[in-house]
Order: C-alpha cells, then structure tokens, then sequence
C-alpha cells in the first residue's frame, strides 16, 4: 500500500508520478483519506516556516492534496502560487469544477506552454469549450485528438459527452462504456453511466456505477447526492446518512445536503407496518380497474365519459351529487353504478370522505373548463421542470406524469410520499411558480 504521508512529507519530487500514486493510495483504502489529510496538515505547518525556494513546491503538495480531497476552492488558492507546469493543469481542472471557464483556459494553456503533454491539455480544453456553450469548438478540439481514440478513456469520456449533448444518447452510453474499458477507474465516465442508469430507473446498476465512483478521487459531488437518493429509495438509511455526510464535510454550508440528512436519520427510526402496505397496495390495485371491464348501459357509458372516469378509483373521487348534476345522467345510471362499485367493496365518494384527493386530483381536468394556454401547460410532461433527482423520483413514485397530475396534488399529499421532504416541496414551489401555476390549495 502506498504510504501517503511519506510520499508527500518525506519525498522532495513531486510530478506526475506522485498524482498517480496519491489516486492509487486513496483507491486502495478509504483509510489513505485521513491519513492524506493529515499529511496536508504537516505541509500546511512546514509551508509557514519555509523558505522562498521551498514554498513552489509545498504549495503543489498542498494544492493537489486539497484537489483529490475534494476542496477545489482551497486547492485554487494554493495551486495559483505553485507556479509549475503541473500546478496550471491541475489548477485548469479545479477552476473548471468551479465553472470559471475563462481561468481555466488560461491555466491549461500556461500547461501547455510549460510542456505538459499536449493532447492532454487539448481533451481538457475540450471539456471547457463544451461546458462554457461552445460546442463547435469542442466538436472541432476533439477531432483533432482522433488518433487517442484507441487508448485514451478520457478521449471517449468526451466524446461520449459530446453525443449526449447533441441527443445521441446511446453513441454516448457506448462512448463511455469504452471510457471504462481503457481506465476502469475513470469517474467522468463512471458517473455518467451511473445517472444514465438512475434516470432509466435501473437503480442496481447505478448504485454500481456511483459506488465505483467513490472508489476513484476526486469524488464528484453529484455521486455522493445521488446515491444518498438511491440509497434511501432502498431503505439503506444508514449508508445515505453516510453519503449526505461526507457532502456537509465537503460543503458544510450545504442547506440542501443537511436537510436530506436529517429526512435520513429521522428515516432510520421509522417504523414501517408491511400489512398496511399489503392492503394499500391490494386497495390500489383494484382502484386501477377500468369501468370499461364491467356490463354498463349505453347511457350510462356515456355519461362516465363526459365526465372522464376511466376507473373504479376516479368513480371514488366523485359524489353522488355530481353525478347526478351530469346532463342525462339518472337514478337508473345511478343504480348501475353503484352497484358495480358494490361488488368489489367500494362506494361512490368513498376517496372523499377518506380525505383523498377529489376528482381534480386524477390529473385528468377537464380541458373544456380551461383556456388554451392552461390546457397547453396541464398538459406538459412533467419532467419539463427539470427537478432533482429526489423531487423526480418521488414524482415516479407517485405515479405522477403531467404537470396537470402534479397541480392537482396539495402540499400534504406530495409529502406524504416516501422521501419527499420539505426541500423537494420547496423546490417544487418553486419551479411551477417560475410557469406561473400553483399546487392545489396553495
């Protein structure tokens, strides 16, 4: 195992053989972490008493050690008065997790200029061009690299980025699985195949793909987020506690990250009841039955379209009394009703007087009573507000689609949903009040 604090206190070089070996060290054992802090400490201590001619390279151990710790901004500080070849790579990686796009150029170039290879700095440049908004810069940079294409993974890792972002999602997805054939190390590619697989909702698989991301600093801040969510999701409490964790230790003016630790903990100590699950989930199931699989009259067909129920569920979200304000809707439709809802145990208005959402709360609103542009905005996949990973999932989980199934929620209804806290409401809030609409009764 590599001994890190050797390597950066006792040892004088330091290159790119040394970066190589602090991102074997901490791959090795997650141990390596503390003890690469601690060995920061000691330069921070040796750095105060140095001399001029020794403080260039004091800055460059500090500075790298910040970067793989996972503290870009300290890391910039130091690597800014290193002034080495090395020192503006790194530097041009960290100011590009920061998105200060035009410094960053700046550092790789001063890179290339003191004879940092090449090709490497051009795939980072590569990489700014692409996240700054220049993407024919980007396109054009990454032709130029076309003979790395047989060994370098973060050739692949760009190029596979680049195709996402023309929406060419599986040449990306090849893209990167090749990334990882070449470094199975490489994070850029393991996270993206992570958050592919999370929002396809193959959690297993991107449970894998982050957990292996964890393995290979720096750790993306995104990783630790998002496999807290999944970790929830599973009911692994504890390990996403851990995950939001390490984001507070990162960030500790992170309000978000401290919120979804405290859902975490508090979820730690819930106690789930199975055979209530087991009867919602039966009650559900039956609430799912189309009224089109029962003997009905023509009439009385007719009349459940005009009020646009489709299942047994939306028929419990409806009063008697409304029914009957349909136009040709009688006590015989009535009767038929009823007693179709009398067989599988259910009653007219049952979701109501339970404190169920009412009829408006199936997201299927009648369009008739709404301007166009309302109907263009109910209409709206849901997915259009762009929402995290936590607020998305609790909206699959929820079963919600559209933003009109969404606006017909109340507060109280969204929270009740596994996972979705106060933040998610909030930014929920938010965004619809970004499109002018609101959550019911809000």
């Amino acid at each position: 195992m590599v001994d890190l604090k050797v390597l950066l206190v006792e040892k004088e070089d330091c290159d790119a053989g040394t970066v190589q070996q602090i991102r074997n060290g901490l791959a090795e054992d997650n141990s390596q972490y503390s003890i690469l802090r601690d060995a920061t400490e000691v330069l921070k201590k040796k750095l105060e008493i140095a001399r001029p001619e020794q403080s260039n390279k004091l800055h460059l151990k500090i500075g790298l050690s910040l970067f793989f710790l996972g503290h870009p901004s300290q890391a910039i500080e130091h690597l800014r008065q290193a002034d080495s070849t090395l020192a503006n790579f790194y530097l041009g990686r960290a100011l590009l997790g920061k998105k200060d796009y035009t410094e960053a150029l700046r550092a790789f170039e001063r890179a290339e200029k003191g004879g940092y290879t090449a090709s490497q700095v051009h795939l980072q440049k590569v990489a700014v061009y692409r996240a700054s908004g220049n993407i024919k810069e980007a396109v054009a940079t990454l032709a130029k690299l076309a003979d790395m294409a047989s060994h370098s993974a973060e050739y692949h890792f760009q190029k596979g980025c680049l195709a996402s972002a023309d929406g060419l999602f599986s040449q990306a997805i090849e893209s990167f699985e090749q990334a990882i054939k070449l470094d199975p190390g490489h994070t850029g590619a393991l996270f993206e195949l992570a958050r592919a697989n999370d929002y396809a909702g193959n959690d297993d698989d991107a449970v894998d793909y982050y957990e292996r991301c964890l393995r290979h600093p720096p750790v993306h801040l995104g990783t630790l987020n998002n496999l807290g969510v999944l970790y929830e999701d599973m009911g692994q409490y504890t390990k996403a506690v851990e995950c939001y964790r390490k984001l507070l230790a990162a960030n500790p003016l992170d309000a978000q990250a401290r919120l979804f630790l405290k859902d975490a903990q508090a979820s730690q100590s819930m106690v789930i009841s199975h055979t209530d699950d087991k009867v919602d989930t039966r009650l559900s199931q039956v609430f799912e039955i189309p009224v089109t699989d029962f003997e009905l009259s023509v009439r009385a067909r007719n009349c459940l379209k005009k009020l646009n129920v489709k299942t047994l569920g939306d028929l419990t979200r409806i009063s008697e009394k409304h029914m009957m304000a349909s136009k040709n809707f009688g006590e015989q439709s009535l009767n038929e009703i009823k007693q179709m809802l009398t067989i599988k145990g259910l009653r007219l208005g049952q979701s109501l007087e339970e404190g169920a959402p009412t009829e408006r709360a199936t997201g299927r609103v009648d369009h008739i009573q709404l301007s166009e542009q309302e109907q263009a905005i109910y209409g709206k996949p849901v997915s259009e507000l762009n929402l995290s990973v936590r607020a998305r999932k609790c909206m699959t989980r929820l079963n919600i689609n559209t933003m009109g199934e969404l606006l017909s929620k109340t507060a109280d209804e969204l929270m009740e949903a596994r996972n979705f806290g106060v933040t998610s409401l909030n930014e929920v809030r938010e965004k619809l009040t970004i499109m002018g609409v609101s959550l019911r009764g809000d």
